[in-house]
Formats: structure tokens, C-alpha cells, sequence
């Protein structure tokens, strides 16, 4: 019917079959002008709406230029359009004009010109639309309208020009003319559709970012990313090569959006969450009600016991129950799905088609096996089938890495999203949520889980392609082999709850390992922290053999793994043999007419292959999935807690106090005891306001209770004006110090100076290499404790807030530095003295000038008033006066000492503490208890100073960058590296192993060859009957080698493995023990972040990625070195391609790898980063949310995530390039394995016909994985060579030596100086300038100077934490560089300024080797006045301390360092004063003991104080590193040299010096 119609429309043949069976084929003249024409046409038709939305958008006319190409292209079309319109005219002549003949020429004629017309006109205004559109460079649509029509119109081509041939002449000159210039136009248009129409903002962008001026064809092949990939051969890329983000790949857009959906999703969770806690409240009641007691009396008491037992039961297992769910869930997914559900849409899409292409194949395979069987077919099938096989697998190509795109960039930004979305939660989270996890938990879930959710994003589509390409699978091998297609799938069926057990199990091991490696980084986290500590007390062989143990369980736990995984290799390996097996054994056995032949046989191997693919993948998808749903909780837990409370502060500016507290109870935790009772203050604008009392009072709960910070249980707070917080403990930010103080305020410079005068920042100025632009290190390590303090100071004075809440700040600094700070800034007449000042405050001297005080007493304000009403009222404050009176007449006494101005101080006397004082980030004042549980900051970090740093201005270019860039290694993994983990994992090992995988391979040619042959018996037994006998050997042979192979690749697996998990073992090891040696100097320039990242991402990278991509790797190569033998073997013409293949191949890879490695290297570099922030911002959050800064960190966030995120986005794109290129060379590979087929076709069987092109057609596949996983190698051995980077660094002298002294020594305890020098580093100045003195035993020596002078340089020298540069130290006549580190650290003591704790039990912080009593323990603690706090406590010894020692007040700290002092007892004690962190009371009881208990050693005091040491025996007076004055006090006083003035300043004048 539709044929007749046709026929009639075009005059002539529409279809005969006749066309086709001949040697030259060729196509109907009908079927050219009708399907091929409209083919095109429709094409573009369907696609112009699209083209033209823009047109009617008014808004952006002439928003572009019209380029010249843009004309061009606009003149080829309207130059088409006249053939149209010249086809059109040449028709009507011939039917109308003076020469026409009778017959009128056919329907056809008249319409292919109007349709063409017509279509030419809308092409003009589609080129028109595409112009207008916003960033758009080419059209994909036209350019395929373009080819199309050019393919489409290549039939007529040929007929045309073969029909001229043959007669010899051409019929119909006009059309014949008009048809090839339109070809030639139509090709032209190709041409230009293919190119780039640039508008000079576009070609601004593209210098940035090239893949934003890519064209269709550069989009498809990735052509746009060559420029990157030259660039990455030609030199090593750094980050300034990154191309910019594309505004939806930036991090801002993402997480703007996600935030967006979350807001609305989690609300709804968390009204679910709130009715199922309602419905279980009614549960419970109700059954609380049904049970009443019935029993009585004594009944009544054994019951209470039984219940008891019963309610713990219970009780656990509620416990466990409520794990499940005590927060919103299951809103995470919803929330994702909703924000990227377009790329999911599209992704899902490319992956549908992918996946329908896959199926092609093996029909194509299956014609052309029939095709060499059948000796009579023309030629032009077989390579028309070649062709075919290229173009289907081309297309499936580009398809594929379309998908493949999509996937890893939807990955990318859904962990970018939950990045982002985790920070910012961290900025507002409350401190019960805070409390709950810990600042490495927290960046666990920005790295390990958010990560995983990528990885299982990425491959999010395999859960419904699975089934999908399984179903067409089994339809396609149902329609070849019947029913006996249901054995095979009977097999795939019970491999998957075997899979499924095996991944529970993956799951369960998985979970063992989480909690090994988080238990083992919150050791080593604690560890660097304290490095110097350690160092001190020589307690390195401890806390290894801690972290050596848990890492132990860990190997033990990776073993499992490593067992269970080689079990799924093996049975993954099977399955194809025993279903190809199952599937031929029944069907030549359920009936004798049943050959199979290779057809059959090799079509159905094919679509087994395929089958492989997705049952391999769905299990390891369902665990990965599994593993997710572990992260997915935590990500749900943490991002659904409660945020700070905002309304607990108000700001009515009714009120007229600019402080006012009604009636207020304030918590740490929502269900604890309120810390601060019913209290109720009122501080009116612009006064100076004390706070003080005992320690553990709440002074510093007050200041955070204003913040927001704590919970309030009942009252009000209102406030009028914003806030500047100084903690007790400064926060520094890694930044120069300028950035520091401005803390995001535009610079002023006079205000600026200013604020520096006042801070007496100015004399540190001169000494820091480059002024206000010094880099500080993390946490502030190159500044000592007194210079953090003022830099901290300096950032609130500086930020004009209305309200200063000012945490102890100047119990860092020294006296008369106080006093200045106090004068200049805080005091009546400082630069604050019209704002409002809360101050709370340890020094008794600054009271008479505030205007009111504060007095607390266990949480409550026991009195308000001026410092003389309350002096005279003698309550709580008389009595904390009378404590400290002693104090108090040492000062320069009387009040008018607040308005002396004559008392400046002048630069060069800044005698300043020189060691940072407790400098931790850890932020506020961590004393009272209940501070210890809010406080989940980093960790304190001790770190010297670099002295150099702030006295050599010479030495600007060393010393301005303190922390180095972090090295990265470029080019080329040295073979070194791979010999390195080889050599790891044992020769022996690796030896068999590669042997037992050779021989697999050979057993699976094998198995393939014999396959070969046994479809040959179809020829051979052709209308014969099949012997049982030989149809079960062939049987039995197929299966047998089948099982060989799984065996074997079992046994390899697991030999690697095993391998694999000893490497890891020799590694981590070598790594740890190296780190533990490496001297002081190289943690001061190292920040902690990237050691930590040694142990935490590379160890991980070594534990669990290299060791499966090597096996894969190995697998894959010695397959695809198989598959090429075996090609060249059964079709020797293969040789000949095979070598340019390779050659092409080895260049791609070549070009690639350079690339791809330094785009990995830079991504691991540029992550760092983005932790390091992360941590600083934990530790500072009570600083950055009282200045409100939250926005700005954010901002900072995701600036850094941004950086991290170019790299990632490129690495894809590089896999994606690399991918495309190698998968067009496999598709030629099979497509010069069929062109061979059919050249060879009358010399080779139809079963190696099959073989080499399923073979071939596998070959693609492993080829693209041998380089993904070649270069992923490469890029993660660098975990290696970073290991073993930090294995190798130069270490410290050894722990000890042949050289070992006496038991007994130091005896005497008689020190000497021999003209000692010292430097902190080769490339920097001295410290310590020649040195010479003697100290006789039991000599009590202070050691006084002022910042910079060497204080603390000389107790570092004693330790040897730095090595002389000349000279000698002798301990009793024994030169100390002659004994070991560790002989020389166990004699000495000391007790260092910051009281470092360590996780684990009080026990193991005072003895960590357990070498002494429980009795000599409780001695120590009696003696310093810790018993009977320990004695209170449920566990004693035992107590558990947490992190850094936080549930421990800093005085108690401090006491527990004298302990471990008084348990070593050693002749010598060095004391590096930390009386300044510590309230008088704890000062005083620490004098006093180390007074009574060290009397007959030597002790080195270092002062900060000068009162501490006017009883020494004598005094040394340091000045540049120089001995100035060495003599004893009263001689020093008279003498009026350095130590008289520094006296003087500190307010001892002579006569109160002897009163002591």
C-alpha cells in the first residue's frame, strides 16, 4: 500500500530486492528521494523549537556581534536555499515552459525543492536563535542535521555518479549540477557548523576555562582538554595552571542549592522524627500502665532486684535499638536526588542508550560468523558487518564517556555539596553536638564519608542498568539457545545471596576497620600534638607500642579482608565458566540434534561477557552502597543536630545597660546542672566591669553564657551592640599577622598603628622578618604565648565592637606588659575606655581601677560593687584578697598606679614570656569542669619558638615563610618507589604470585581454544549422530580448565593480598618509628596537618587502594598480552596492525600519565587545605561566632574547596579524554579482526572467526582499564613515595648509645657550660652565643631575660631538643652529646610550661611505662595536692582523660606535671614557669612543693615572674643570648645593672625584696 503510493509519488521503483543481490549493490533512485531526504529534514524539524526559544526572548538582542563566521555560515544556507529555489524553477521549465514534453514530471520533483526551501528558511533563523543564546558557541543539533544530511545524501552521490559512468553521459545536466553543489555547500556548512563562533566575552571566559568555548565535536571527543594535556607533558602542572570552574561546577552555586532543598527536607524529617517520639512516649506509657506491682513486702524486695537485672537488660538493648534512630534520618538521599535530578535524569539517559548499543554487538558477531560460513555471500556484507562493528562500537564509545562524565561530576559535586554543607554546620552547632564528636570525627566526615558518597554516586546508575542489560541478556541467549539459557541463569542466581553474605560480611570487617583507624589517628593526632612532651620526657617507646598495637588489630582486621576478598575474586571468576558451562552442558545434552556451533557458541560467550559486567558490579555496588548507608547515618546524624539556640541572646535597645542578666541559669548540655546559678547583672555603657574569683567559679562560663554559647535554663540575657571575645587562650589563624589583627575589617593604617602602639606590638614588629606581613604558622607556633595574647587583643581593639569580653588576657604576659596593656588599652584611659568592658582577671593590681567588680562563688554572683565597698564589706572578696595580699603589696601599690602615665614602658624593655604560653587552640579558659566537655578544640600543639624568626631582620627571605610549601614530588614515579612496595610485600611473594597468574591466563586461552574446536564437530558431525562419549569429554574439559582458572586466580589473589597487607604493615611501621625520631626543629615547620595526612589518607591509600588495583592490574595485562598472542596467532595479517596499534597506544599512554599523576598529586596537595581550615575554624569557633564572622569563613570555605575542586573536575576530564582515544584504538582493533576475518575468510574456520572477534571485542574494554588503572597506580604509589618521604627524614642522635652512664648518674647534679653555641636551624643565626658557666649541685638558679634573650633555649639544649652548634653542657663531668637521647632525657625532669595530658588513664599520664607502685603513685599525688580529687573520682587511677587532658581544669593539669616531676625525682629539675596559666593558689602550692621536695637537687627555674626567684642562690641574666649577669640576687640589686631595672619594672624595689 505505502510502497505503491510511493512509487506512484516518485515515478519510479521504490524497492526490489534485486538491487542488493549482486556483487556492486546500490540503492533505488526512490528510496534516495524519499527517506534519505526526509531523515535529515525530520531530524532537524523536530530539534528547531529548541534553536529558536532564544528568538523570542526580547531581552538579548544584539547581545553578540555578528562574527564572521557566523556570516559565513548564514551565506552557505542562503545559498542552498537558491539550488532549492533553482531545483524548483528547472522543474517547472521542464513541465511549463516552451520545451515541455507530455509527460509531467512526478510529485517528487515539486516537493523535495519547497520542503528544502522551506527548511533552508528555518535553518536561517535557527543560526539566528543560536547567536542569541547566552554562552552558546555551536549547535549540537545543526551539526548533526549537517552530517546527516551530508550521509544520507553520499547515496545519491555514487548513483549518480556510477549512473554517468556507465551510460557514459549525464542524463539530466541541470539537477545533476544543482545536486553536487549542494553537496559541496552541504559539506562546506559541516565544516563551519563544526567550529567555534567566539564572541570576545566568550573568548575572554575561554582563556580561563577552554571547556567553556568547546564545540560539539571537542565536547564528545574532549578534543578541548588537549591544550592541558600538552601543557602537563611539557612541564609539571601546578595549580596556577587550573582552568577556572564553570559557575555551576563552583562550589557557592552547589551548595547554595543543596542548602536550599536540605532546609525543606530536613524540616520535614524533623517533624517526623517529633511524631515518632510522641508515639513512643504513648507505647511506653500504656505499658507502664498495664503493669502494676502487685508484689509486697519481702516479695518486694527480691523483685527490686530481678527488676533491676531485667531494666539493664533492657536497657541495653534499648540502646542498641536507639542507635537505630535518635535524630531525623532518611532526608540525606532525598535531599541529593532533588538538588542534581537533572544530571541524574540526563546521565541516566547516555547510560540507557550505552547500554542498548552494548547489545549490537554480538547480533553483528552472530551475522558475521554466518557470513564466513556461508562461502557463497558477496564480499560487501563482511565488510559491511566490519564497518557496522566500527561505527556501533564508536558510538558506544562516545555514548559511554558521555555517561561516564556526567556520573564522576554529579560525584564530584554531591561530596562538594556535603563539604560545604558539614562546615557550615560546624559554625552553628551547638555544644551538645559539639561534645558528641571531635574535631577528627568531624573531618572524617568532610573526607571519608562525603567521599564515599561520591564513589557510590558515580556509579548510582548500576542499579537499574544491572537488571536491565541482565534481562536483555538472557532474552537474546534465550532466542540462540532455548530453554537451556535457564541453567545458566539458574547459576547467576545462586551467586547472588553468596555475594550478598560475602558483602554483610565485607561490611561487618569494613566497620572493625573504621574504628581501628579513627582510634588510631585520635592517637597520633595526640601524639604530634604533644610531640615535645615526649621528646621531653623520653616516653616515645610508649606511645608507639600503643598505636603499634592498634594498628595490629587493624592488620588483623585487613587480613580477614584481604581473605575475603581473594574468596569473591575466585567466585567472581567462576561464574562465567560455570554458566557457559551449565548453559552448553544442557543444551547438547538435553537432545543428540542440539550441536553447537560457533555461531552459537561464540554469540552466546559474547552476551556472557556482557552478562559478567553488571552480576560483578551489582554486589559490589550493593556493598558500597551498604558501607554508604553507615556514612549516610553519621552525615545524618551530624547535619541534623540542634544549632546554637539564636534566641538566648536579645538585643531590645529599650534597655539602658549594655550588659543585662535577669535572674539566668546557664548549662553546658541541654540535661545538665545549670554551672551559673540564678544570675542576675546589669552593666551600663562604656564601663570597665571586673570579674573574679576562685578557679572553677564560672568566671569564663559568664563570658560564654553571653556569647550564646551555653543553655539556658531560665532567665534572659539582653544585649546591646556587637561583641569582641578574648579567650584565655589565643587563637591564632595560619595567615600573616596584618590579616590576623584586620580579622576581615578593611585596613586602616593610622588606626592600625595605633592599635599596634597600644598592644605594644611595635618593638615584635622590628624583630619578625617581614614586619606585619610575617606569616604565622598553624596555631600561631612563631609567636611566643605573651605576643598571641596581645596579637589577640589587638584583633578586638581593632574591630570597634561595642562590647570587649576579655577572657584572663593578660595572665600570659608579664607584669609591666600587663600593666602597659592594661594602661594603653583596657584601662580608663586606654584606647577601649568608651566601650563596655568585661574583664575577667586573675591579677589582684588592676581592681582599684575598675568600676565595678564582680565576685563569683560556685556559679553564683555572691557580690557586686566598687573595689572599696567591697574591701571594706569583707565578704568573698576580702577574703580572695586576703589569699592573695601577699601578691598585692609586691605591686606598685595604691590605686593612682592605674593613672600613673609616666610608667610607659620603652620599646627595648618588652620583657615579654618567651615560650608560647599554654597556647593551644584549644579556646576559651579550659579550667572549670564543665569547660572540659564544651571544648572539643584542637588540641594544645607545643611548639618553640623560632628565636631566630624574631630576632634576625637580616635574614628576611629564610625567614618569612616558616611553613614550607608542601613539597611534591614531579614527573615520573621512580622505579624506586615500585621497587620500594614490592620489596615491602616480600620478593617471595610477588615471585609466585605472577607466576600462578600466568599460568590462569594460559588456562583461559586454553579453555577458549578447546571451545574453538569443539563448534568445529558441527562441521564435521554435520546430519551425524554425536557420540555421548565425545560430547562429554568436550564437556569435561571445558569445565575442568574453567575451574583451573578460578583456582588459580584464587590462589594469586590471595598470595597478593596477603602481600599487600605485609606491605602495609612494613610501611606504616617504618613511617612511625622514623616520625618519632625526627628532631624537634622539623615539627616547628611542618604543620601538623600534613604529617597527620601521612597516616591517615596514604596509609589508607597503601591499606586498601593500591592493594586491589594491583591485582586487577595484573589480571588485566597478562589478559590483554593473551588476547593479542592469541589474535596474532589465529590471523597472522594482525601482526601488521598490531605494531602502529601499540605504537599509538604507548603514545596516548605516555602523554596521559604525566598528566594525570601531577592532577592527582595537586588534588591531595590542594585538599589539605581544606582540612587545615576546617580544624582552625573548630578550634576558633567561639572567637568567629562573637564576631559574627561565620559568613566570611564560609566564604573562605568554599574559595578553598573551589581550589581543591579545579583539580578534581580536570582529573576527570582527563580520564574521560584518555578513555575516549583508547576506546576508539580497540574499536579498531575489532574492526581489523573482522576486516582480516573476511579477507582470510576461505582459509580460517568460522570458530576462530568467533573467537578473535569476541576476543577483540573484549579487548577494548581491558584495554581502557589497563591505562585507568596504570595511571590511578601511578597517582596513588605517590602514598608510597610519601610514606617513605617522611620514613627517610634525617632523625635525631639515636635514643641510645654504647656510651650508657652509671645507674646512679647524675649524682651530684653539678652542671657546666662550656662556651656553648647553639641555632635552631643551619641556615639561621645563633641563639645562643657562646655560654659559659658552672652550677654546682643542689644550686637553686634562676634564669631571667627578656623575650628573645634564650631563656627557653637553654632548657631545650639541656634535652638536646636542638644540638650545639660548638661548645659542650657536662652533667657531672660527663659531656651529655656522648650518651643517648634517652639516657640523658630519663635523668633530667622538667616541668614545662604547657601541662600536656594524653588520652588513656591518669595512670598511664604519670607512668607510662608502668615502672612504678600504685603506693609511690598516691605518694605524688599527695604531694601535689591532687589526692583528693583523684581519690573522688569512681575510677582513681583509672579515670579516663580525654583529648589534650580536657576534662581537667588547667590548674590540675599543672599539678599532675609536677607529679610526673616528683615521681622521676631526678638530682636535676629545670621549671619553665607556667605559673602564668595557673591562678595564684594552685602558683602557690607548686612553689611551695617543689621548695620542700626538691631541696637537695639542682633547680633551673626559667621566670616570668620575677618573684618566684629573688630566693635562688643566684640569678643568671640572659640578654641576646649572652650570660650578662650571673650573681645572686641581693648582689644583682646592688649592683644596679639589667637585673636591678628589670626588677623595678616588675615593682620589687629593694626593701621589699628583703622583706622576703
Amino acid at each position: 500500500m505505502c510502497a505503491a503510493f510511493l512509487e506512484e509519488y516518485c515515478g519510479s521503483v521504490f524497492w526490489n530486492e534485486s538491487y542488493l543481490e549482486r556483487e556492486d549493490p546500490d540503492l533505488p533512485v526512490c528510496l534516495e528521494q524519499t527517506v534519505l531526504v526526509w531523515i535529515p529534514l525530520g531530524f532537524l524539524w523536530l530539534s528547531a523549537p529548541w534553536n529558536l526559544m532564544s528568538l523570542c526572548k526580547r531581552s538579548q538582542v544584539n547581545t553578540k556581534r555578528r562574527t564572521k563566521l557566523y556570516l559565513c555560515k548564514q551565506l552557505v544556507v542562503f545559498l542552498l536555499f537558491l539550488t532549492a529555489i533553482g531545483g524548483l524553477i528547472v522543474t517547472l521549465v521542464e513541465d511549463f515552459g516552451p520545451n515541455s514534453s507530455a509527460e509531467k514530471n512526478s510529485a517528487v520533483y515539486y516537493t523535495n525543492p519547497v520542503l528544502f526551501a522551506v527548511t533552508w528558511i528555518l535553518l536561517l533563523l535557527c543560526q539566528e536563535g543560536v547567536r542569541r543564546k547566552e554562552k552558546a558557541v555551536d549547535s549540537a543539533s545543526l551539526f548533526l542535521f549537517w552530517l546527516l544530511l551530508v550521509l544520507c545524501d553520499i547515496f545519491p552521490f555514487q548513483t549518480l555518479l556510477r549512473e554517468a559512468l556507465r551510460l557514459e553521459k549525464v542524463r539530466d545536466v541541470p539537477r545533476f549540477s544543482l545536486f553536487y553543489i549542494s553537496f559541496g555547500l552541504a559539506v562546506i556548512a559541516l565544516i563551519l557548523s563544526a567550529l567555534a563562533d567566539m564572541s570576545p566575552e566568550t573568548n575572554e571566559l575561554v582563556k580561563k576555562n577552554p571547556g567553556a568555548g568547546a564545540t560539539f565535536l571537542s565536547r564528545i571527543t574532549f578534543n578541548w582538554f588537549n591544550g592541558m594535556v600538552m601543557k602537563g607533558y611539557k612541564k609539571p602542572l601546578v595549580q596556577e595552571d587550573m582552568w577556572e570552574l564553570n559557575e555551576v561546577d563552583s562550589t557557592s552555586y552547589i551548595s547554595q542549592r543543596f542548602n536550599h532543598h536540605m532546609q525543606f527536607e530536613l524540616g520535614k524529617a524533623r517533624i517526623r522524627f517529633q511524631e515518632e517520639l510522641k508515639d513512643k512516649l504513648i507505647k511506653n506509657r500504656s505499658k507502664s500502665m498495664e503493669a502494676p506491682s502487685q508484689s509486697n513486702g519481702l516479695g518486694k524486695g527480691v523483685s527490686q532486684d530481678v527488676l533491676m537485672m531485667e531494666e539493664k537488660g533492657k536497657k541495653d538493648d534499648e540502646n542498641k535499638k536507639k542507635e537505630v534512630t535518635n535524630y531525623p534520618n532518611s532526608w540525606l538521599v532525598t535531599t541529593i536526588y532533588k538538588t542534581f535530578k537533572w544530571l541524574l535524569i540526563e546521565s541516566a539517559f547516555f547510560k540507557l542508550l550505552q547500554d542498548l548499543l552494548a547489545f549490537v554487538s554480538p547480533q553483528l558477531l552472530k551475522l558475521m560468523i554466518s557470513f564466513t560460513q556461508d562461502k557463497s555471500s558477496y564480499a560487501w556484507e563482511g565488510y559491511l558487518y566490519a564497518v557496522l562493528l566500527l561505527v556501533v562500537a564508536l558510538l558506544q564509545s562516545l555514548v559511554m564517556q558521555q555517561y561516564l562524565r556526567r556520573c564522576f561530576v554529579l560525584g564530584m559535586k554531591v561530596r562538594t555539596a556535603l563539604m560545604a554543607a558539614v562546615y557550615k554546620k560546624a559554625l552553628v552547632m551547638s555544644n551538645d553536638n559539639r561534645k558528641e564528636s571531635t574535631v577528627g570525627e568531624t573531618v572524617n566526615l568532610m573526607s571519608a564519608d562525603a567521599q564515599r558518597f561520591n564513589d557510590v554516586t558515580n556509579f548510582i546508575h548500576l542499579l537499574w542498568s544491572c537488571p536491565l542489560q541482565i534481562m536483555v541478556s538472557i532474552v537474546f541467549l534465550w532466542m540462540d539457545l532455548g530453554p537451556s539459557t535457564l541453567a545458566g541463569v539458574a547459576v547467576m542466581l545462586l551467586m547472588v545471596p553468596v555475594n550478598g553474605l560475602l558483602a554483610n560480611q565485607a561490611k561487618k570487617i569494613q566497620r572493625e576497620n573504621m574504628k581501628s583507624k579513627d582510634k588510631r589517628l585520635k592517637i597520633m593526632n595526640e601524639i604530634l600534638n604533644g610531640i615535645k612532651t615526649l621528646k621531653l620526657f623520653a616516653w616515645e617507646p610508649s606511645l608507639q607500642t600503643q598505636v603499634e598495637d592498634i594498628r595490629g588489630e587493624e592488620l588483623k582486621v585487613m587480613r580477614k579482608f584481604a581473605y575475603l576478598t581473594s574468596f569473591s575474586t575466585f567466585i567472581s571468576n567462576c561464574a562465567p565458566t560455570l554458566v557457559s558451562l551449565a548453559t552448553f552442558a544442557v543444551f547438547v545434552a538435553v537432545s543428540s540434534d542440539n550441536i553447537l556451533t560457533a555461531e552459537k557458541a561464540f554469540t552466546s560467550i559474547s552476551l556472557f561477557n556482557i552478562l559478567r559486567q553488571p552480576l560483578s558490579m551489582l554486589p559490589m555496588l550493593i556493598a558500597s552502597i551498604v558501607q554508604t548507608t553507615v556514612s549516610k547515618k553519621r552525615l545524618e546524624k551530624f547535619l541534623g543536630g540542634d544549632d546554637l539556640e539564636s534566641d538566648i541572646v536579645c538585643h531590645d535597645p529599650s534597655f539602658n545597660f549594655a550588659v543585662s542578666i535577669c535572674d539566668g541559669s546557664f548549662a553546658w548540655e541541654k540535661d545538665s546542672e545549670p554551672l551559673l546559678k540564678s544570675v542576675s547583672l546589669g552593666i551600663k555603657p562604656g564601663g570597665l566591669v571586673a570579674v573574679v574569683g576562685a578557679v572553677g567559679s564560672g568566671k569564663s562560663s559568664l563570658l560564654s553564657a553571653l556569647l550564646g554559647e551555653m543553655h539556658r535554663t531560665k532567665g534572659f540575657i539582653n544585649i546591646q551592640g556587637s561583641f569582641a571575645f578574648i579567650p584565655q587562650q589565643a587563637w591564632i589563624q595560619n595567615a600573616t599577622l596584618r590579616d590576623n589583627i584586620l580579622f576581615g575589617s578593611p585596613y586602616e593604617e593610622q588606626r592600625f598603628e595605633d592599635v599596634l602602639e597600644a598592644c605594644a606590638l611595635g618593638p615584635d614588629l622590628k624583630l619578625l622578618s617581614a614586619g606585619d606581613l610575617t606569616e604565622i604558622g598553624e596555631k600561631g607556633i612563631n609567636l611566643s604565648g605573651g605576643q598571641k595574647q596581645r596579637v589577640s587583643l589587638a584583633r578586638a581593639a581593632y574591630s570597634q565592637a561595642d562590647i570587649f569580653l576579655l577572657d584572663d588576657p593578660l595572665s600570659a604576659v608579664d607584669s609591666h606588659v600587663g600593666k602597659h596593656l592594661f594602661d594603653k588599652v583596657i584601662g580608663p584611659n586606654g584606647l577601649l575606655k568608651n566601650k563596655t568592658r568585661v574583664l575577667v582577671t586573675h591579677g589582684v593590681s588592676f581592681l582599684p581601677c575598675v568600676d565595678e567588680v564582680v565576685v563569683l562563688v560556685n556559679g553564683r554572683v555572691s557580690e557586686v560593687g566598687s573595689y572599696q565597698s567591697l574591701r571594706a564589706s569583707k565578704g568573698a572578696f576580702s577574703e580572695f584578697l586576703d589569699t592573695y595580699g601577699t601578691e598585692q603589696s609586691n605591686q606598685t601599690s595604691s590605686e593612682d598606679g592605674c593613672h600613673d602615665k609616666d610608667d610607659f614602658i620603652s620599646d627595648s624593655e618588652d620583657n615579654q614570656s618567651d615560650v608560647p604560653l599554654a597556647d593551644a587552640v584549644s579556646l576559651m579558659l579550659r579550667r572549670e569542669n564543665s569547660i572540659r566537655r564544651s571544648q572539643r578544640g584542637n588540641r594544645s600543639s607545643f611548639r618553640l619558638r623560632k628565636n631566630s624568626n624574631l630576632k634576625s631582620p637580616e635574614n628576611t627571605k629564610k625567614g618569612q615563610r616558616l611553613i614550607e610549601k608542601e613539597t611534591m614530588e614531579t614527573g615520573q614515579v621512580k622505579f624506586s618507589v615500585w621497587f620500594q612496595y614490592v620489596q615491602a610485600m616480600g620478593w617471595g611473594y610477588a615471585f609466585w604470585a605472577l607466576f600462578i597468574y600466568i599460568i590462569q591466563n594460559v588456562a583461559f586461552i586454553g579453555q577458549n581454544l578447546w571451545l574453538s574446536d569443539w563448534t568445529n564437530d558441527a562441521v564435521e558431525h554435520y546430519n551425524q549422530t554425536y557420540s555421548p562419549m565425545k560430547r562429554d569429554t568436550r564437556v569435561g574439559v571445558f569445565g575442568a580448565l574453567g575451574m583451573t582458572q578460578g583456582l588459580f586466580v584464587f590462589l594469586g589473589t590471595l598470595l597478593l593480598t596477603n602481600a599487600a597487607v605485609n606491605a602495609s604493615r612494613v610501611l606504616h611501621s617504618k613511617l612511625l618509628n622514623n616520625v618519632l625520631r625526627v628532631p624537634m626543629v622539623f615539627f616547628d615547620t611542618t604543620p601538623l596537618g600534613r604529617v597527620l595526612n601521612r597516616f591517615a589518607k596514604d596509609i589508607f591509600t597503601i591499606d586498601e587502594v593500591i592493594p586491589q588495583m594491583f591485582s586487577s592490574w595484573i589480571m588485566y595485562l597478562l589478559g590483554i598480552l593473551g588476547t593479542i598472542v592469541f589474535l596474532c596467532l589465529s590471523t597472522p595479517l594482525f601482526i601488521i596492525v598490531i605494531i602502529p596499534l601499540a605504537a599509538i597506544y604507548f603514545f596516548v599512554q605516555r602523554f596521559y600519565i604525566p598528566t594525570s599523576r601531577q592532577l592527582r598529586r595537586l588534588e591531595s596537595v590542594s585538599r589539605s587545605p581544606i582540612y587545615s581550615h576546617f580544624g582552625e575554624t573548630m578550634s576558633g569557633l567561639s572567637v568567629i561566632r562573637a564576631y559574627n564572622h561565620q559568613e566570611r569563613f564560609m566564604k573562605h570555605n568554599e574559595v578553598t574547596i573551589d581550589e581543591n575542586l579545579k583539580t578534581i573536575f580536570l582529573r576527570i576530564m582527563s580520564n574521560r579524554w584518555l578513555a575516549i582515544r583508547l576506546q576508539f584504538l580497540g574499536n579498531l582493533v575489532v574492526f581489523f579482526a573482522a576486516v582480516f576475518a573476511v579477507i582470510s575468510r576461505n582459509s580460517i574456520d568460522s570458530g576462530l572467526v568467533g573467537l578473535s572477534i569476541s576476543y577483540a571485542l573484549n579487548v577494548t574494554l581491558t584495554l581502557n582499564l589497563v591505562v585507568s588503572i596504570t595511571s590511578q597506580l601511578e597517582t596513588n604509589i605517590v602514598a608510597v613515595e610519601r610514606v617513605s618521604e617522611y620514613s627517610e627524614l634525617e632523625n635525631e642522635a639515636p635514643w641510645v648509645t654504647q656510651h650508657q652512664p652509671s645507674e646512679k648518674w647524675p649524682e651530684v647534679g653539678s652542671l657546666q657550660f662550656v662556651d656553648y653555641k647553639v641555632r635552631y636551624r643551619p641556615e639561621l643565626d645563633l641563639v645562643l652565643k657562646g655560654i659559659s658557666c658552672d652550677i654546682s649541685g643542689t644550686e637553686k638558679i634562676g634564669i631571667v631575660g627578656r623575650t628573645g634573650a634564650g631563656k627557653s633555649s637553654l632548657a631545650n639544649c639541656l634535652f638536646r631538643i636542638i644540638e650545639a652548634a660548638e661548645g659542650r653542657i657536662l652533667i657531672d663531668n660527663l659531656d651529655i652529646s656522648t650518651i643517648g637521647l634517652h639516657d640523658l632525657r630519663n635523668r633530667l625532669t622538667i616541668i614545662p610550661q604547657d601541662p600536656v595530658l594524653f588520652s588513656g588513664t591518669l595512670r598511664m599520664n604519670l607512668d607510662p611505662f608502668d615502672k612504678f607502685s600504685d603506693e609511690e603513685l598516691w605518694r605524688v599525688l599527695e604531694l601535689s595536692h591532687l589526692k583528693d580529687y583523684v581519690d573522688g573520682l569512681k575510677e582513681g587511677l583509672k579515670h579516663g582523660v580525654a583529648e589534650g587532658g580536657e576534662n581537667l581544669s588547667v590548674g590540675q593539669r599543672q599539678l599532675l606535671c609536677l607529679a610526673r616531676a616528683l615521681l622521676r625525682k631526678s638530682q636535676i629539675l629545670i621549671l619553665d614557669e607556667a605559673t602564668a596559666a595557673v591562678d595564684l593558689e594552685t602558683d602557690d602550692l607548686i612553689q611551695n612543693t617543689i621548695r620542700k621536695e626538691f631541696s637537695h637537687c639542682t633547680v633551673l627555674t626559667i621566670a616570668h615572674r620575677l618573684h618566684s626567684i629573688m630566693d635562688s642562690s643566684r640569678v643568671m641574666v640572659l640578654d641576646a643570648g649572652k650570660i650578662v649577669e650571673f650573681d645572686s640576687p641581693s648582689n644583682l640589686m646592688e649592683k644596679r645593672g639589667y637585673f636591678y631595672s628589670m626588677a623595678k619594672d616588675a615593682g620589687i624595689t629593694h626593701e621589699s625584696e628583703t622583706t622576703l
